[in-house]
């Protein structure tokens, strides 16, 4: 069941008045928790961090706000809370993205482009990444480096992994992960911004033939 909620939100020296559509559910099904960070997630996803407030979240959880520092001591923990989830989420698109039967750079790829798109979609990231840019609010920043590192961290393991198999040769696999990631975003977002965007098959080819064989002739 939805149910509407009128939202004042204080964004620097003026307050605005915003329409939620709030889903609820059922109490017998869904424990307090649960529908704690659900709102909050939401309150983050339309408001930002900055701008979210305890108060805020109760009305959309329907809550007292007692109840919420029952779960949670500060709103540093929820948002906390909710990034672990987001990078818990991340983590299990990765595994299903990842064919076994391929190798490394057959899912190289494959794998950046479903984590970044994921990133790029996602409400709440797109919210903090606005945030970070137009007021550079530090912990909007500290849980957008947290899905970053996630992302390198997983790439990490497969790096480690090859290097196993005999895939690569001897490289520092978080430097060489962290090269991987910076090197897939320019040519899939910073590329297009001077040049004629690349198709995904496109990006694919050129980073995975620069990545296998390097830059020398």
């Amino acid at each position: 069941m939805e149910r509407e909620l009128d939202c004042y939100v204080l964004a620097g020296d003026y307050e605005y008045r915003e329409r939620l559509t709030v889903v609820e559910h059922s109490k017998k099904t869904v424990d307090r928790k649960t529908l704690i960070v659900d709102a909050a997630a939401q309150s983050f996803a339309t408001f930002g961090y900055k701008a979210t407030t305890m108060d805020l979240v109760s009305r959309i959880a329907a809550v007292g706000k007692g109840t919420i520092y029952t779960f949670f001591d500060t709103k540093e923990d929820l948002f906390g809370a909710i990034m672990d989830q987001l990078v818990a989420q991340l983590g299990s698109l990765a595994q299903r993205t990842l064919d076994h039967d391929k190798s490394f750079f057959g899912n190289l790829a494959a794998i950046l482009h479903e984590l970044l798109q994921f990133r790029e979609k996602h409400a709440l990231i797109v919210k903090l990444s606005h945030e970070v840019r137009d007021i550079g609010t530090p912990m909007a920043r500290e849980g957008l480096e947290k899905l970053e590192n996630a992302i390198i961290g997983f790439i990490q393991q497969e790096v480690v992994l090859a290097i196993e198999k005999g895939e690569l040769r001897e490289v520092d696999p978080a430097l060489t992960a962290f090269l991987m990631l910076r090197m897939y975003v320019a040519l899939t977002t910073e590329w297009s911004q001077r040049h004629e965007p690349l198709s995904k098959d496109e990006i694919a080819e050129y980073f995975v033939a620069v990545m296998k064989s390097g830059v020398a002739s």
